[in-house]
Order: structure tokens, then sequence, then C-alpha cells
């Protein structure tokens, strides 16, 4: 029977008593009622919360976590980093691109992430050369979206140059090589994938891998109402080398030259100034955040505080995939203004002072512009996706409902996501992936083949 009884559900409205969810057999909820009578036969459960949006993704950098945690010889930062980045991605086939997609869906599953946006840049083959299928690499990850259960929208990532002024693309940035047509020809191909798991936009990498020119094209002839991502502003030498290029920190000169509207979302926007804060928050653009992998990489901090008080609208992604963890991502995220502002609780409004509430749904919302997608929250029309925490864990004992969510984030490093519901299917139950050994083997064999030709 499509139907779950929930105790206490989290709705749009907040915690709501004795919910009854239905949905149909294509993933979509028809009815969410609270105050309901239990019926016999159906399953319960203690407390259920939608599933979370990770709006930023490269599914092939799950290989490499933990992998670059050595110091060089001179100050490391994201740019050697990213040097070391583009030899791993030299290598994988696009076979080992859907084995190591796979294994990170079901490790993002499993700690309550129900949609991710992939922002899709491995276009070409290892030696540059065009596949045979222009949308082969892309076309593996909605593989391992199918397999596992995870509910995608897929972002062709535009990639023309290594830096602003149209420099030309360095060697080991040959398979990232793709024009405005390139792109428009690969959603084209994805087309026939598109459904209710599944939606297609585009990306321009960077004002220094799209020039201003492309990123108009492509946000012009992409089909109207499809989402566009944006690496923006992540480090002080991005801001630098685009003002010594045109006059204008990154934000601005996209806001000035291309404007932004609610399709777009700028991941990381991490250095702003108080014009570019206040510039994002108007256009009803979503600030894709990243707080994991923008603490690994040494970025910086994103001006939360000042974003909140204007109304600005955000998410979360696990964009390297140091963490698979929506809980990891919301607690630094408020951890990290914490630090900065030498005082606790700061993501809240005067209409919701509960942090973890805060957070919760409103990374729910701004995932669920970004993703483009029916998600982000219980309501009827919108994907049955959702998550099942574990009642009887200690950190849920007697918690009254406001305060399941501040437990739920704030509170110790077991995982409480018990089971998750995804477009209808269970694929979560009690803590496991209903696939997870299966897919955990083939990522084994695609990191043993990658080893092999590194040696």
């Amino acid at each position: 029977m499509r139907a779950l009884f929930a105790r206490h559900a989290l709705l749009p409205d907040g915690w709501q008593r004795d919910v009854l969810l239905e949905w149909d057999a294509q993933g979509d909820l028809t009815r969410v009622d609270a105050q309901a009578a239990p019926p016999l036969g159906v399953a319960r459960a203690d407390y259920v919360l939608p599933g979370m949006v990770n709006l930023h993704s490269h599914a092939f950098q799950r290989a490499l976590g933990g992998l670059t945690e050595r110091a060089g010889e001179g100050p490391d930062s994201f740019w050697t980093w990213r040097d070391l980045m583009y030899r791993f991605a030299a290598r994988i086939t696009p076979e080992q691109i859907e084995a190591i997609a796979a294994q990170l869906f079901v490790e993002c599953l499993r700690h309550g992430y129900t949609s991710l946006c992939e922002f899709h840049y491995l276009q070409r083959g290892p030696d540059g050369k065009a596949y045979a299928r222009p949308a082969e690499t892309a076309e593996r990850v909605a593989a391992a979206g199918h397999a596992t259960g995870m509910g995608l929208t897929l972002l062709p990532v535009l990639y023309s140059h290594a830096g602003f002024g149209e420099q030309p693309l360095r060697p080991e940035q040959r398979r990232f090589r793709t024009g405005v047509d390139d792109i428009l020809r690969i959603v084209e191909a994805l087309q026939p994938l598109r459904g209710g798991q599944l939606e297609v936009g585009a990306a321009p990498h960077s004002l220094r891998a799209a020039s201003i020119a492309q990123v108009r094209e492509l946000a012009a002839g992409l089909p109207a109402g499809r989402p566009l991502h944006i690496h923006i502003a992540e480090q002080m030498p991005e801001v630098e080398q685009s003002i010594a290029f045109s006059g204008r920190r990154p934000v601005e000169y996209l806001v000035e030259q291309v404007g932004l509207d609610e399709r777009w979302c700028l991941v990381h926007a991490t250095h702003l100034n108080d014009a570019e804060v206040a510039a994002i928050a108007k256009s009803g653009a979503v600030a894709g955040l990243c707080p994991t992998t923008e603490a690994n990489l040494g970025d910086g901090l994103f001006p939360l505080q000042a974003y909140i008080e204007l109304g600005g609208r955000f998410g979360i992604g696990s964009d390297s995939h140091v963490s698979q963890s929506p809980v990891e991502e919301l607690r630094w995220l408020e951890y990290g203004q914490r630090l900065v502002h030498q005082r606790r609780n700061i993501a809240f409004t005067r209409q919701q002072r509960d942090v973890g509430q805060y957070l919760w749904q409103t990374a729910l919302r701004g995932g669920a512009q970004a993703a483009g997608r029916k998600v982000g929250a219980l309501a009827q029309g919108l994907r049955a996706d959702l998550l099942v925490l574990d009642g009887s864990h200690p950190n849920l004992d007697g918690v009254g409902d406001e305060d399941v969510l501040g437990r739920f984030l704030f509170c110790g490093n077991d995982n409480l996501v018990r089971d998750v519901l995804c477009g209808g299917r269970w694929v979560v139950q009690g803590g496991r992936h209903v696939a997870q050994e299966a897919v955990t083997q083939r990522y084994r064999q695609a990191l043993n083949e990658l080893r092999e030709v590194s040696q």
C-alpha cells in the first residue's frame, strides 16, 4: 500500500500530528492529511521530514575524498587542490563515472538527501575527443540515479576557457571543453530522460570558463524555465582576476551584463560586497552554499546573516563530497557564522526563531527552486520524498516537536535517518540502501581500476 501514517510530520506550515501520507504509482503525493485517524494496515512512523535537496554535486570527486590532505612545499589552496583533481579526472572512464556516482547517491540517500543537482563537466574522453553519444557521461550519471532511486537535475557544463579574457584551455582541461552548441545538443539528447525523477538544465562553469556572450547565448537557448547554475566568487583570486579584466567583481559583472532571476543558482558566492549581497537577494536567485567543501578548500564564509536579513534564498550542496550529510552541511553553515560573529543562533527570522527548523525548511525551498523539480515539502502534488527518523534513538527520546530538528542537526554524530522514500520508492530501510552491496562492489572495482592506471 502506498501510504504512511506519521505520528509527527514536518509540513510546510510546521510540525503536525497524526499525518496520513499517500502517493501514486508515479511517485507523487496524492494526500497529506493532518489530525487523521490511523488506518488499518498502513505502516507507521514516529517522525517524518521532507527529504533534503543537494543543489551542487560533482559526483566523480567522491572518489577523491581524503586523498588531497597532504601539505605541499608551498601554501596549499583551492588552486593546488584543483591541479590534483585534474590529474584524477584525466583517467576516469564513463563506466567508472557511473559506479562512483551510484556509490555517492547511496550514501547521500542514506543520510537524507533525496534530490541532487549534478554540475557535470566531464563531457569528453581522456584524449579530449567527443564521445559518439554527446551525452554519454551525463547518461551514465542518470543511470546511477535510476539504479539507486536518487532524484536528479542534470546540469551539463559550459566550459570553454581557462580564465577571464577567453584564455585558451590548458591540456589538463581538454575533457571539459564545450561550447554553447555542445551543451544545447547534450540538453536535447537528455530530453527523453526527463520526468518526475529527472530534470535537465545547464551550467556555465564560471565567468572564468565561459564568456559573458556565451552565458547570454546559453541562457537564451535553454528551454524556458530550466535551471541555470554557475560557480561564482569562490576564491579571492577569482574576484581579483574579474576586477582586472572587467572592472567589476564577479557578481557585479554577472548582474550588470546578464541579469539574475529565479532560474539562477549562484554556487559559493563566498566573497561578496554589500551591494552584491543585496543584488542576489533582490533577484530571487538562490545562493548555493557548500560549507564542508568551502571549508575543505579554504574558500571562506558566505555572509549569511546579512543575506537572511534581506530575505535571500539559499540551499545546500555537498560539492566535492568530503561529506554526504545534509546534517553536517547545515550544522557548519550555522557554526561558521557563530565563529565569525562570536555569538549563538544566527540563522533565524522573526517568523521562525527555531534555528534547526529554519535551516531545514529554508534550504528545502531554495534547493527545490534550484533543482527545478516538484520537491521540497510534504504537500499534495509534490514528489513523495521523505525521511523517517529513528524514533527509538536516545537523541529523540521524549522530545517535543519543537526540538526534533535541533536534536537532528545539532546533537551527536549518529545518523538518525532510518528509512527513505524517494519518488514513491523505499530506497533505504533500516539505515541500509536496498542496493548497497551491489553498488559498493562496483565502486570498489572502479577504484581498483583507477589505482592500477595511476601506478
